[in-house]
Protein backbone atom coordinates (compact mmCIF):
# COMPACT_ATOMS: atom_id res chain seq x y z
CA UNK A 1 0.00 0.00 0.00
CA UNK A 2 2.76 2.29 0.36
CA UNK A 3 2.42 2.36 4.16
CA UNK A 4 6.04 2.99 5.14
CA UNK A 5 6.75 5.46 2.07
CA UNK A 6 3.61 7.91 3.47
CA UNK A 7 4.74 7.51 6.80
CA UNK A 8 8.02 8.55 6.17
CA UNK A 9 7.36 11.63 3.91
CA UNK A 10 5.02 12.78 6.24
CA UNK A 11 7.43 12.90 8.91
CA UNK A 12 9.87 14.46 6.89
CA UNK A 13 7.59 17.30 5.56
CA UNK A 14 6.09 18.09 9.05
CA UNK A 15 9.06 17.44 11.92
CA UNK A 16 11.57 19.63 12.64
CA UNK A 17 13.52 16.53 13.76
CA UNK A 18 14.20 13.50 12.86
CA UNK A 19 12.25 10.67 12.04
CA UNK A 20 13.56 7.26 13.96
CA UNK A 21 12.60 4.22 12.26
CA UNK A 22 12.33 0.77 13.85
CA UNK A 23 10.94 -1.48 11.43
CA UNK A 24 10.73 -4.61 13.96
CA UNK A 25 10.55 -7.25 11.00
CA UNK A 26 14.26 -6.03 10.15
CA UNK A 27 15.39 -5.88 13.94
CA UNK A 28 13.95 -8.48 16.01
CA UNK A 29 16.45 -8.10 18.71
CA UNK A 30 14.08 -4.66 19.79
CA UNK A 31 11.47 -6.67 20.66
CA UNK A 32 13.36 -7.51 24.24
CA UNK A 33 12.91 -3.92 24.71
CA UNK A 34 9.57 -4.07 25.36
CA UNK A 35 9.25 -7.19 26.87
CA UNK A 36 10.23 -6.62 30.99
CA UNK A 37 7.47 -3.64 31.35
CA UNK A 38 5.87 -0.40 30.00
CA UNK A 39 7.74 2.02 31.38
CA UNK A 40 8.69 4.10 29.33
CA UNK A 41 11.24 6.14 30.19
CA UNK A 42 13.36 3.11 30.24
CA UNK A 43 12.13 2.09 26.77
CA UNK A 44 12.59 5.11 25.59
CA UNK A 45 16.40 5.19 27.05
CA UNK A 46 17.10 1.86 25.72
CA UNK A 47 15.88 3.05 22.24
CA UNK A 48 18.18 5.56 22.27
CA UNK A 49 21.03 3.75 23.28
CA UNK A 50 20.41 1.35 20.29
CA UNK A 51 19.63 3.32 17.63
CA UNK A 52 22.64 5.71 19.09
CA UNK A 53 20.43 8.81 18.46
CA UNK A 54 18.57 11.14 21.03
CA UNK A 55 14.47 10.77 20.61
CA UNK A 56 13.82 14.94 20.86
CA UNK A 57 10.06 15.03 22.81
CA UNK A 58 7.81 17.29 20.28
CA UNK A 59 10.25 17.79 17.23
CA UNK A 60 10.58 13.92 16.15
CA UNK A 61 8.82 11.08 15.18
CA UNK A 62 9.36 8.05 16.56
CA UNK A 63 8.19 5.17 13.59
CA UNK A 64 7.45 1.36 14.38
CA UNK A 65 7.10 -0.35 11.40
CA UNK A 66 5.48 -3.88 10.83
CA UNK A 67 4.57 -3.69 14.36
CA UNK A 68 2.67 -6.43 13.80
CA UNK A 69 5.76 -8.90 14.24
CA UNK A 70 5.94 -7.35 18.18
CA UNK A 71 2.75 -7.57 20.14
CA UNK A 72 4.57 -6.04 22.85
CA UNK A 73 5.42 -2.73 21.23
CA UNK A 74 1.52 -2.36 20.48
CA UNK A 75 0.27 -2.59 23.72
CA UNK A 76 2.89 0.18 24.66
CA UNK A 77 1.40 2.42 22.61
CA UNK A 78 -1.57 3.23 25.40
CA UNK A 79 1.56 3.77 27.89
CA UNK A 80 3.39 5.93 25.15
CA UNK A 81 0.00 8.08 25.19
CA UNK A 82 -0.05 8.30 29.18
CA UNK A 83 3.31 8.81 30.30
CA UNK A 84 5.09 10.22 27.41
CA UNK A 85 2.76 12.08 25.34
CA UNK A 86 5.20 14.93 23.94
CA UNK A 87 6.55 11.73 21.95
CA UNK A 88 4.96 11.38 18.92
CA UNK A 89 4.43 7.85 17.38
CA UNK A 90 2.98 6.28 14.92
CA UNK A 91 3.18 2.79 13.87
CA UNK A 92 2.01 0.59 10.86
CA UNK A 93 1.97 -3.13 10.04
CA UNK A 94 0.16 -5.38 7.96
CA UNK A 95 -2.30 -8.17 8.71
CA UNK A 96 -2.30 -6.51 11.76
CA UNK A 97 -6.07 -7.83 12.74
CA UNK A 98 -4.50 -10.97 13.35
CA UNK A 99 -2.00 -9.60 15.96
CA UNK A 100 -5.01 -7.39 17.44
CA UNK A 101 -6.76 -10.23 18.41
CA UNK A 102 -4.33 -11.60 20.66
CA UNK A 103 -3.63 -8.91 22.71
CA UNK A 104 -5.45 -5.79 24.65
CA UNK A 105 -5.15 -3.24 21.91
CA UNK A 106 -5.60 0.38 23.29
CA UNK A 107 -8.65 1.76 22.63
CA UNK A 108 -9.33 5.37 23.02
CA UNK A 109 -5.29 5.53 23.19
CA UNK A 110 -4.55 5.53 19.54
CA UNK A 111 -6.19 6.74 16.33
CA UNK A 112 -6.61 3.85 13.57
CA UNK A 113 -5.81 4.63 10.05
CA UNK A 114 -7.09 2.40 6.91
CA UNK A 115 -5.15 2.74 3.85
CA UNK A 116 -6.59 1.83 0.98
CA UNK A 117 -5.58 1.36 -2.59
CA UNK A 118 -4.73 4.65 -4.42
CA UNK A 119 -8.28 6.01 -5.81
CA UNK A 120 -9.36 7.49 -9.25
CA UNK A 121 -8.47 11.02 -8.32
CA UNK A 122 -4.90 10.43 -6.82
CA UNK A 123 -4.86 7.74 -9.72
CA UNK A 124 -4.82 10.78 -12.34
CA UNK A 125 -2.42 12.99 -9.81
CA UNK A 126 0.43 10.14 -10.28
CA UNK A 127 -0.14 10.14 -13.81
CA UNK A 128 0.47 14.07 -14.07
CA UNK A 129 -2.93 14.49 -15.16
CA UNK A 130 -3.77 17.38 -12.59
CA UNK A 131 -6.25 19.24 -14.77
CA UNK A 132 -8.19 16.56 -14.74
CA UNK A 133 -8.12 15.35 -11.42
CA UNK A 134 -9.13 18.78 -9.70
CA UNK A 135 -12.58 18.57 -12.14
CA UNK A 136 -13.36 15.90 -9.77
CA UNK A 137 -12.98 17.75 -6.93
CA UNK A 138 -15.28 20.29 -7.80
CA UNK A 139 -19.27 19.70 -7.94
CA UNK A 140 -20.58 17.39 -10.39
CA UNK A 141 -21.67 19.15 -13.33
CA UNK A 142 -22.43 18.24 -17.18
CA UNK A 143 -18.64 18.08 -19.02
CA UNK A 144 -17.83 18.54 -22.23
CA UNK A 145 -17.96 15.45 -24.62
CA UNK A 146 -14.22 15.54 -25.42
CA UNK A 147 -13.32 16.07 -21.88
CA UNK A 148 -15.82 13.56 -20.75
CA UNK A 149 -14.15 10.77 -23.32
CA UNK A 150 -10.38 12.01 -22.12
CA UNK A 151 -11.66 10.97 -18.66
CA UNK A 152 -13.92 7.76 -19.45
CA UNK A 153 -10.24 6.67 -21.65
CA UNK A 154 -8.21 7.28 -18.02
CA UNK A 155 -10.99 5.46 -16.15
CA UNK A 156 -10.75 2.43 -18.32
CA UNK A 157 -6.97 2.43 -17.76
CA UNK A 158 -7.68 2.31 -13.90
CA UNK A 159 -10.14 -0.55 -14.80
CA UNK A 160 -7.18 -2.32 -15.89
CA UNK A 161 -4.25 -0.78 -13.31
CA UNK A 162 -5.69 -0.33 -10.16
CA UNK A 163 -4.74 1.42 -7.42
CA UNK A 164 -1.83 -0.50 -5.89
CA UNK A 165 1.41 2.31 -5.91
CA UNK A 166 4.13 0.00 -7.74
CA UNK A 167 1.45 -0.63 -10.59
CA UNK A 168 0.40 3.08 -10.42
CA UNK A 169 4.39 3.76 -10.57
CA UNK A 170 5.75 1.67 -13.07
CA UNK A 171 2.63 2.26 -15.31
CA UNK A 172 3.72 6.02 -14.79
CA UNK A 173 6.93 5.08 -15.56
CA UNK A 174 6.98 3.24 -18.47
CA UNK A 175 3.18 3.53 -20.17
CA UNK A 176 2.76 -0.62 -20.55
CA UNK A 177 0.41 -2.47 -19.32
CA UNK A 178 2.45 -6.06 -19.45
CA UNK A 179 4.52 -4.36 -16.95
CA UNK A 180 1.80 -3.94 -14.53
CA UNK A 181 0.06 -7.12 -15.42
CA UNK A 182 3.29 -8.92 -14.33
CA UNK A 183 3.47 -6.58 -11.14
CA UNK A 184 0.15 -7.68 -10.06
CA UNK A 185 0.84 -11.44 -10.90
CA UNK A 186 3.60 -10.90 -8.32
CA UNK A 187 1.49 -8.94 -5.70
CA UNK A 188 -1.60 -12.01 -5.97
CA UNK A 189 1.58 -14.40 -5.61
CA UNK A 190 2.63 -12.21 -2.31
CA UNK A 191 -0.24 -12.53 -0.67
CA UNK A 192 -0.81 -16.42 -1.61
CA UNK A 193 2.75 -17.12 -0.14
CA UNK A 194 0.89 -15.07 3.38
CA UNK A 195 -1.10 -17.78 3.42
CA UNK A 196 1.24 -19.64 5.25
CA UNK A 197 0.85 -17.32 7.71
CA UNK A 198 -3.03 -18.14 8.64
CA UNK A 199 -1.60 -21.96 9.24
CA UNK A 200 -3.53 -23.73 11.36
CA UNK A 201 -6.31 -20.92 11.15
CA UNK A 202 -8.11 -22.34 7.65
CA UNK A 203 -7.15 -24.68 4.88
CA UNK A 204 -4.52 -23.11 2.32
CA UNK A 205 -6.05 -24.65 -0.98
CA UNK A 206 -9.79 -23.83 0.34
CA UNK A 207 -8.03 -19.77 0.93
CA UNK A 208 -7.08 -20.01 -2.56
CA UNK A 209 -9.98 -21.14 -4.10
CA UNK A 210 -11.82 -18.89 -2.41
CA UNK A 211 -10.01 -15.59 -3.31
CA UNK A 212 -10.16 -16.89 -6.82
CA UNK A 213 -13.74 -17.65 -6.58
CA UNK A 214 -14.87 -14.37 -4.53
CA UNK A 215 -13.12 -12.09 -7.50
CA UNK A 216 -15.01 -13.26 -10.06
CA UNK A 217 -18.61 -12.89 -8.16
CA UNK A 218 -18.41 -9.32 -7.29
CA UNK A 219 -21.95 -7.94 -8.04
CA UNK A 220 -23.58 -11.38 -7.20
CA UNK A 221 -24.85 -12.41 -4.21
CA UNK A 222 -22.27 -15.07 -2.79
CA UNK A 223 -23.34 -18.70 -1.70
CA UNK A 224 -20.35 -20.27 0.72
CA UNK A 225 -20.65 -23.22 -1.31
CA UNK A 226 -19.70 -21.77 -5.04
CA UNK A 227 -16.00 -20.45 -3.36
CA UNK A 228 -14.48 -23.74 -3.20
CA UNK A 229 -15.97 -27.54 -4.65
CA UNK A 230 -14.88 -29.93 -2.09
CA UNK A 231 -14.81 -28.20 1.15
CA UNK A 232 -17.54 -27.91 3.94
CA UNK A 233 -19.35 -24.75 4.35
CA UNK A 234 -18.03 -24.10 7.69
CA UNK A 235 -14.35 -24.29 6.38
CA UNK A 236 -15.25 -22.13 3.27
CA UNK A 237 -16.91 -19.15 5.89
CA UNK A 238 -13.50 -19.44 8.27
CA UNK A 239 -11.60 -19.02 4.91
CA UNK A 240 -13.69 -16.09 3.98
CA UNK A 241 -13.16 -14.50 6.70
CA UNK A 242 -9.49 -14.60 6.81
CA UNK A 243 -9.86 -13.33 3.91
CA UNK A 244 -11.86 -10.06 5.44
CA UNK A 245 -9.82 -9.66 8.47
CA UNK A 246 -6.43 -9.71 5.85
CA UNK A 247 -8.56 -7.21 4.02
CA UNK A 248 -8.45 -8.74 1.02
CA UNK A 249 -12.00 -9.35 0.40
CA UNK A 250 -14.85 -6.71 2.06
CA UNK A 251 -17.98 -8.31 2.76
CA UNK A 252 -21.18 -6.21 1.58
CA UNK A 253 -23.86 -7.27 2.96
CA UNK A 254 -27.82 -6.69 2.20
CA UNK A 255 -30.38 -4.29 4.79
CA UNK A 256 -33.34 -2.39 4.84
CA UNK A 257 -33.70 1.07 3.92
CA UNK A 258 -36.33 1.65 5.98
CA UNK A 259 -34.13 3.60 8.37
CA UNK A 260 -30.59 3.82 10.38
CA UNK A 261 -28.42 2.27 11.03
CA UNK A 262 -27.96 -0.03 8.30
CA UNK A 263 -26.07 -2.15 9.97
CA UNK A 264 -29.42 -3.04 12.19
CA UNK A 265 -30.68 -4.81 9.73
CA UNK A 266 -27.64 -6.08 7.87
CA UNK A 267 -27.77 -9.90 6.94
CA UNK A 268 -24.87 -12.07 7.61
CA UNK A 269 -26.63 -14.65 5.47
CA UNK A 270 -26.86 -12.64 2.26
CA UNK A 271 -24.33 -10.63 1.04
CA UNK A 272 -21.71 -10.02 -1.82
CA UNK A 273 -17.98 -9.00 -2.25
CA UNK A 274 -15.57 -6.41 -3.53
CA UNK A 275 -12.02 -6.83 -3.54
CA UNK A 276 -9.17 -4.74 -2.13
CA UNK A 277 -8.28 -3.39 -5.88
CA UNK A 278 -9.75 -3.45 -9.42
CA UNK A 279 -6.78 -4.07 -11.13
CA UNK A 280 -5.84 -7.01 -8.80
CA UNK A 281 -9.46 -8.28 -9.43
CA UNK A 282 -8.62 -7.63 -13.11
CA UNK A 283 -6.00 -10.37 -12.94
CA UNK A 284 -7.31 -12.60 -10.45
CA UNK A 285 -10.03 -13.32 -13.39
CA UNK A 286 -7.97 -13.66 -16.24
CA UNK A 287 -9.28 -10.86 -18.21
CA UNK A 288 -7.82 -10.38 -21.56
CA UNK A 289 -5.86 -7.16 -22.20
CA UNK A 290 -6.32 -7.48 -26.41
CA UNK A 291 -9.67 -8.07 -25.65
CA UNK A 292 -11.25 -6.62 -22.90
CA UNK A 293 -9.25 -3.57 -22.50
CA UNK A 294 -10.51 -2.18 -26.30
CA UNK A 295 -14.10 -2.92 -25.49
CA UNK A 296 -16.30 -0.10 -26.45
CA UNK A 297 -18.33 -0.64 -23.71
CA UNK A 298 -16.77 0.14 -20.24
CA UNK A 299 -19.44 -1.16 -18.45
CA UNK A 300 -19.88 -4.68 -19.98
CA UNK A 301 -16.32 -5.48 -18.96
CA UNK A 302 -16.95 -8.77 -16.87
CA UNK A 303 -20.78 -8.44 -16.92
CA UNK A 304 -20.37 -5.06 -15.56
CA UNK A 305 -18.72 -6.67 -12.07
CA UNK A 306 -15.98 -4.28 -12.72
CA UNK A 307 -17.89 -1.39 -12.84
CA UNK A 308 -19.81 -2.87 -9.60
CA UNK A 309 -15.75 -3.12 -8.18
CA UNK A 310 -14.86 0.37 -9.05
CA UNK A 311 -18.06 2.54 -7.19
CA UNK A 312 -17.53 -0.02 -4.13
CA UNK A 313 -13.73 0.45 -3.90
CA UNK A 314 -14.46 4.49 -4.72
CA UNK A 315 -16.95 4.43 -2.05
CA UNK A 316 -14.39 2.84 0.83
CA UNK A 317 -11.83 4.69 -0.27
CA UNK A 318 -14.06 8.07 0.46
CA UNK A 319 -16.14 7.20 3.76
CA UNK A 320 -13.95 3.78 5.43
CA UNK A 321 -16.77 2.52 6.65
CA UNK A 322 -18.89 -0.61 5.96
CA UNK A 323 -20.62 -1.21 2.44
CA UNK A 324 -24.11 -2.51 2.14
CA UNK A 325 -26.68 -3.53 -1.01
CA UNK A 326 -30.32 -3.76 -0.76
CA UNK A 327 -32.73 -6.65 -1.61
CA UNK A 328 -35.77 -7.30 -1.66
CA UNK A 329 -36.92 -9.96 -0.02
CA UNK A 330 -40.23 -11.07 -1.64
CA UNK A 331 -39.50 -14.46 -2.28
CA UNK A 332 -38.70 -14.97 -6.44
CA UNK A 333 -37.82 -11.29 -6.77
CA UNK A 334 -34.32 -10.32 -7.88
CA UNK A 335 -34.78 -6.78 -7.42
CA UNK A 336 -31.83 -5.12 -5.78
CA UNK A 337 -29.53 -2.06 -5.41
CA UNK A 338 -25.65 -2.44 -5.84
CA UNK A 339 -24.99 -0.40 -2.99
CA UNK A 340 -26.94 1.74 0.47
CA UNK A 341 -25.40 4.77 1.65
CA UNK A 342 -25.74 6.88 5.09
CA UNK A 343 -24.17 10.15 4.83
CA UNK A 344 -25.04 12.44 7.41
CA UNK A 345 -28.28 10.08 8.06
CA UNK A 346 -29.85 10.04 5.00
CA UNK A 347 -29.97 7.01 2.96
CA UNK A 348 -29.01 7.31 -0.80
CA UNK A 349 -29.33 4.21 -2.65
CA UNK A 350 -26.48 3.98 -5.61
CA UNK A 351 -26.83 2.06 -8.49
CA UNK A 352 -24.42 1.00 -11.31
CA UNK A 353 -25.97 1.17 -15.25
CA UNK A 354 -24.82 1.27 -18.40
CA UNK A 355 -26.64 4.40 -19.11
CA UNK A 356 -30.11 6.36 -18.57
CA UNK A 357 -31.56 4.00 -21.21
CA UNK A 358 -30.40 0.63 -18.67
CA UNK A 359 -32.95 -0.87 -16.72
CA UNK A 360 -33.69 0.79 -13.55
CA UNK A 361 -36.46 -1.36 -12.32
CA UNK A 362 -35.26 -2.40 -8.97
CA UNK A 363 -34.60 1.21 -7.76
CA UNK A 364 -37.80 2.39 -8.48
CA UNK A 365 -39.14 -0.61 -6.90
CA UNK A 366 -37.28 0.86 -3.92
CA UNK A 367 -38.13 4.23 -4.59
CA UNK A 368 -41.81 3.61 -4.37
CA UNK A 369 -41.41 1.50 -1.37
CA UNK A 370 -39.59 3.45 1.19
CA UNK A 371 -40.86 6.93 0.91
CA UNK A 372 -38.14 8.01 3.35
CA UNK A 373 -35.76 7.70 0.60
CA UNK A 374 -35.28 11.12 -0.88
CA UNK A 375 -33.21 10.71 -3.51
CA UNK A 376 -30.96 8.58 -5.26
CA UNK A 377 -27.69 8.19 -7.39
CA UNK A 378 -26.92 5.99 -10.45
CA UNK A 379 -23.50 5.94 -11.62
CA UNK A 380 -23.03 5.18 -15.82
CA UNK A 381 -20.78 6.14 -18.65
CA UNK A 382 -23.06 8.58 -19.27
CA UNK A 383 -23.12 12.34 -18.83
CA UNK A 384 -24.10 13.80 -16.05
CA UNK A 385 -27.90 14.71 -15.66
CA UNK A 386 -30.99 14.68 -13.37
CA UNK A 387 -34.36 13.53 -13.29
CA UNK A 388 -35.80 15.39 -10.33
CA UNK A 389 -38.97 14.09 -10.42
CA UNK A 390 -38.36 10.87 -10.00
CA UNK A 391 -35.23 11.57 -7.07
CA UNK A 392 -32.71 10.45 -9.40
CA UNK A 393 -29.33 11.74 -10.43
CA UNK A 394 -27.10 10.43 -12.95
CA UNK A 395 -23.46 11.01 -12.84
CA UNK A 396 -20.79 9.32 -14.63
CA UNK A 397 -18.62 6.71 -13.10
CA UNK A 398 -15.46 9.48 -12.59
CA UNK A 399 -17.74 11.08 -10.28
CA UNK A 400 -18.08 8.34 -7.56
CA UNK A 401 -15.15 9.41 -5.22
CA UNK A 402 -16.13 13.01 -5.15
CA UNK A 403 -19.52 12.99 -4.63
CA UNK A 404 -19.47 10.75 -1.99
CA UNK A 405 -16.97 12.86 -0.37
CA UNK A 406 -19.40 15.62 -1.36
CA UNK A 407 -22.20 13.91 1.09
CA UNK A 408 -20.11 13.49 4.11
Amino acid sequence: MGKSYSIMSFGQDYYDGEVHCINFEKRPELHAVFEPNFDMVRIVDELEILLNKKINSNRDLLFFDEIQECPKAIASLRYFYEQTPDIHVIAAGSLLEFSLKDISFPVGRVNLLNMYPMNFYEFLLAMDQTLLADLLTKKPVKLSEPVHNKLMEWLRKFFFIGGMPECVNIFATTRSMKDVVDIQADLVGTFRQDFNKYAGKADKSCLDAVLLNAAQKVGSQIKYAELAVGFSNPTIKKAFELLETAQLIKKVKAASPAGIPLGATASEKKFKAVMLDIGLMANLCGLNLARDYLSSELLAIFRGAMAEQFVGQEILSATNSDLYYWSREKAGSNAETDYLMAPRGEIIPVEVKSGKGGSLKSLHVLLDKYQNINRALVFSDAPFGQLEEQKIAFLPLYYVYSSTIEEL
